[in-house]
Formats: structure tokens, C-alpha cells, sequence
């Protein structure tokens, strides 16, 4: 495992609470002592809420040998790394663990947005990469993305299917395309909160109490925006922007300027919310014509309805094009990003007449009018049918 932040040491957990032997290696001493703190803390809460006893915890520690030393990864059978998401960095641990490990070795990349493609051109052993996209907290999320290129050998998907099955994920297979299945679905949702507030449309609390009310979500998509950072967010819609270079795909400028500002969330202590401060107070309520008329509702519109609509609509989109099934969507923004429902079965709950009609109504008040409905969600319309369920 090269690469032990919040995400590699838990990988690493995973794997050696799962019996694999697992070497660990960061690129200094402190970067190393802080990825035994991170295993050493997780591993004792799991004690504290009674999921390994002492001497489980022991036992997994043993299985784990930390180094600053790739060189130690000589008689490793599988590799992941988890670095920060820039290519240059990649580049350099992957020339490096493609000339230690032997050459039957699989060398996977825990990106979470970067092209799996272009990761496995930068080794001799092309067939041999693959992508393995874990999800934070890696211990508690059932989900792995099993992420294949154009050119992975077919024995390399089955081994890892089979290994994230051994660690009790659940594992989502599909090929390499920007954001994959959740990353793609989730933050263009994000995203367009970010467009309802910058358009004074409601407050951040409006705004995230609509979407727990609605939906039943741990947490609405201001106050999760800056739990996973907006840098990280602004990325990941660049990235969909640079394969797509659709306007769906077009990060909103306060996200871009708030990044620029070095408002990142909680990790600056500042995002949407003042993570200083141990009480948030209330924003005062937006006035003005599309703010009244949401909050009235005489439209027929409210705030959970003009995030939740192109959010369904993204997801039949994904299905419509044969990346996903409806299935596999709802599995990974369940399993991934902690929903109660995936989005396939909101449309189930809500019908294909409430997403287009709320498509219609906001594109009429110039809400989403840069994108039109996916030609699944036309399909449906033009054969009556109300699910999708119905429609396979």
C-alpha cells in the first residue's frame, strides 16, 4: 500500500483485518508515524465499539510492516496507492512499483477521478493496472469501484472482484470514464446546490434541510461539500468538464472562487459553514421573485425537487448509455455515499412524470435550462411508463 493518509491507512486496515499481510509505505519517518497513528486510532475504536477485541487488534497490527522503502515491496502480488490526485505524483509511484514488483504483479490506483487509462500508460504492464476505488471511511463504506480500461487483461478484473469480495465490499465493476458511477453522480448534485445558494435561491439550512427531509440523507449537500472539501469537489467537475465539455459538467463559479479564496470546508475550518464556531447561527432568508416562488411553492417547485430531478435524470443518463445498470447505481450511492435510496429508486418512488416536470418547470425559470432530459427519461415519457423498474 504506497500512500498512508485518512484513505491508504484504512485501505490497509481493511486488508489486514480481511488476513492479508499488508507492507504500508509513505515517502518519510513523519509521513509514516502519521499512518500508524491513523491505523492505531481507527483499530481502537473498533475495540472501544466492541467490533475486534484486544487481541483481534493485535493481530491485525501484526499482519501490517510500515516502511519508507518501496524497494520492501520486491515480493508483493498486488499493489494500490493511494497519493494525492495528481498525475506527476502517480507517475513517479508507479514507475517506481512497476520496476520492484515482479511482473505478474497487479498495480492498482485508488483514484478517485483521474483517468485509470492514462495511469496504466505510464507502465510496461498496461493489461496489469486497474483501477480499485475505495470509499471514505474505507473500514465502514461496503463499496469498491472496480474500475477496468480498455486494455485490462480479463484475469486481472476477476482476481480483484474477488478480492474485494474477500473483504466483505461490495464490488461495483465498471469501465473508465470521468467520476465512474458515484463520483459522477454525486457531486454534479453537489455542484448545483452550490448553484441554488450562489442564485440566492435559499439559505445554506434551507438548502440541507430540504434534501434530510426530503430523502432521509445523513447530511445535506452544503454541509457535505465541506466534509469532503471543496477543492476536492472542484476537481473531480473539472475533470467530468474535460472528458464531457458539457455545460451539465461546468463547476459553479462561487465553488471556483471559494476554492480560490482557500475556503476549503472542514479541513480550513471554513466552507459554507464556519467550522470555528461550536454553534452555527441561521442565514437570514434570501428575498427576492425565484426565492419567493420556490419557498411558496405555487410553482409546483421546491429545493429538494430542483436537486433531486437532475440528480435522477444524471442517473438514467448513466443507465440510458450502458455504463451502469439501475442496479449498480443504486448499490454504489448506497453503499458509497451512505443514501438510503439510490436514485433510481427515488425515480420509482416519485415517477417519471414528477422528474420531467420539475426538468420543465426549472428550465422555464432559467434553473436548468443548460441541459436536456436524458433520452431514457424521454423514452419513458413517449411509452407511458411512470419506473423504470416497469421499463425493463
Amino acid at each position: 500500500m504506497v500512500g498512508l493518509g485518512a484513505m491508504g491507512s484504512g485501505i490497509v486496515e481493511v486488508f489486514a483485518r480481511a488476513g492479508f499481510n499488508v507492507t504500508g509505505v509513505e515517502v518519510d519517518d513523519a509521513a509514516l508515524e502519521r499512518g500508524r497513528t491513523h491505523l492505531e486510532r481507527s483499530l481502537a475504536k473498533a475495540v472501544a465499539k466492541g467490533k475486534l477485541s484486544d487481541t483481534e487488534r493485535q493481530t491485525v497490527l501484526d499482519r501490517v510492516t510500515l516502511t519508507t522503502s518501496r524497494d520492501d515491496l520486491a515480493d508483493a502480488d498486488f499493489a494500490i496507492e493511494a497519493v494525492p490526485e495528481r498525475l506527476d505524483v502517480k507517475r513517479d509511484v508507479f514507475a517506481d512499483l512497476d520496476r520492484v514488483l515482479p511482473p505478474g504483479a497487479i498495480l492498482a490506483t485508488n483514484t478517485s477521478s483521474l483517468s485509470v487509462t492514462e495511469i496504466a500508460a505510464l507502465t510496461n504492464r498496461p493489461g496489469k493496472v486497474i483501477g480499485l476505488h475505495f470509499f471514505n471511511p474505507a473500514p465502514v463504506m461496503r463499496l469498491v469501484e472496480i474500475v477496468g480500461t480498455v486494455v485490462t487483461e480479463p484475469g486481472v478484473l476477476a482476481v480483484a472482484t474477488e478480492v474485494a469480495k474477500r473483504l466483505g465490499k461490495t464490488p461495483v465493476a465498471v469501465t473508465d470514464r470521468a467520476g465512474f458511477v458515484a463520483n459522477a453522480l454525486l457531486v454534479p448534485y453537489l455542484n448545483d446546490a452550490v448553484g441554488l445558494y450562489e442564485r440566492k435561491l435559499a439559505s445554506r439550512e434551507e438548502i440541507d434541510g430540504a434534501i434530510t427531509k426530503a430523502v432521509g440523507l445523513p447530511m445535506g449537500p452544503l454541509a457535505l461539500i465541506d466534509l469532503v472539501g471543496l477543492d476536492v469537489c472542484l476537481a473531480v467537475m473539472d475533470v467530468l468538464w474535460a472528458e464531457f465539455r458539457t455545460p451539465r459538467y461546468a463547476a459553479a463559479p462561487l465553488l471556483r472562487r471559494m476554492v480560490a479564496a482557500g475556503l476549503l470546508g472542514r479541513k480550513s475550518g471554513r466552507g459554507f459553514y464556519d467550522h470555528s464556531r461550536p454553534e452555527q447561527h441561521p442565514e437570514a432568508l434570501p428575498g427576492g421573485p425565484l426565492a419567493d416562488r420556490v419557498r411558496d411553492g405555487a410553482t409546483g417547485l421546491d429545493i429538494a425537487g430542483l436537486l433531486l430531478a437532475p440528480h435522477i435524470d444524471d442517473a438514467l443518463r448513466m443507465v440510458g448509455d450502458g455504463y451502469a445498470s439501475a442496479d449498480e447505481v443504486d448499490t454504489a450511492m448506497r453503499m458509497g455515499c451512505g443514501y438510503p435510496q439510490g436514485p433510481v429508486e427515488l425515480l420509482d418512488g416519485r415517477g417519471v412524470e414528477w422528474v420531467t416536470g420539475v426538468l420543465a418547470e426549472s428550465a422555464h425559470m432559467g434553473l436548468h435550462s443548460s441541459f436536456a432530459p436524458a433520452p431514457l427519461l424521454l423514452h419513458l415519457v413517449q411509452k407511458g411508463r411512470d419506473t423504470l423498474r416497469d421499463h425493463n
